[in-house]
């Protein structure tokens, strides 16, 4: 059913240019309760994709006319050192950042990114901004406030502007409104929010499970052990191009030698 990539090099000099990839099925059955007529069609799809920035002393290439394919059932793992480019990749899935050249399309529900703050305003309270965001995608704002009320455990800060939150108690509330959210890809930058609350580490993980029978994850991290936790297989970011492997393992060699040399 899945489509085997074999490992090779997403960029603008190789034979493979602008060739979609599908990638091979990962950790966990992310579509094993939808049938493939229900997911078939539907992807995230990037098309001789180009991004860069100027540093002010150089260019900072993040893609390189780079095209790839995520479809749904078949979750996709980024290894990429700080600096790379990791977020600006997530931000354009997700729309919130637009390519220079190439073309983005997305046939799918994709999620914002896991810890985005853009929707959120931090002069409103959480139970504030949660109803809000459930006006926004048209939910029980009731629903959503209590999901997120019970997943936060943030008690009495939950009625208290986000602005005066911690960082720790921000990524435990923009998680919570994620997950309270159905989508068919969520986004996940360097994986779970960094939170010390043994509580909300594990219904989070447990929520974040279930959704992911029924969706797919797309995430990125400079750390071979975040993506273990979601996917078997990955892609390696280096100089603005994307090199796909089967397996998670064979990605951590060539990422090894790329960052310890």
């Amino acid at each position: 059913m899945f489509a085997v990539c074999k490992p090779r090099h997403i960029g603008h000099n190789g034979a493979k240019t602008g060739t979609a990839v599908g990638l091979v099925n990962l950790s966990g059955p992310d579509c094993a309760n939808r049938t493939e007529a229900e997911t078939a069609g539907r992807m995230l799809e990037f098309d001789n994709v180009s991004k860069s920035f100027w540093t002010g002393q150089q260019r900072k290439v993040i893609l390189d006319r780079a095209s790839f394919r995520v479809e749904l059932g078949n979750s996709l793992g980024i290894l990429a050192p700080n600096g790379t480019g990791k977020t600006t990749i997530i931000n354009m899935m997700a729309g919130l950042e637009k390519p220079d050249e190439g073309e983005i399309r997305k046939t799918c529900r994709v999620s914002f990114p896991l810890g985005f703050m853009g929707g959120v305003v931090t002069k409103h309270t959480a139970r504030e901004n949660a109803r809000y965001i459930a006006r926004l995608y048209g939910l029980d704002p009731d629903y959503l406030e209590a999901f997120c009320r019970w997943l936060c455990g943030l008690g009495e800060y939950f009625d208290m502007p986000v602005g005066t939150y911690s960082s720790g108690m921000r990524a435990r509330f923009t998680f919570s409104l994620m997950l309270a959210l159905e989508f068919d890809i969520y986004l996940i930058d360097e994986g779970m929010p960094n939170s010390t609350d043994v509580e909300f580490n594990r219904k989070a993980g447990t929520i974040l499970r279930d959704r992911l029978r029924d969706a797919t994850v797309v995430v990125v991290s400079h750390q071979p052990a975040t993506l273990e936790k979601f996917c078997r297989s990955a892609a390696v970011l280096h100089d603005g191009h994307l090199y796909m492997f089967d397996t998670l393992e064979e990605a951590k060699r060539l990422y090894d030698y790329q960052t310890k040399g």
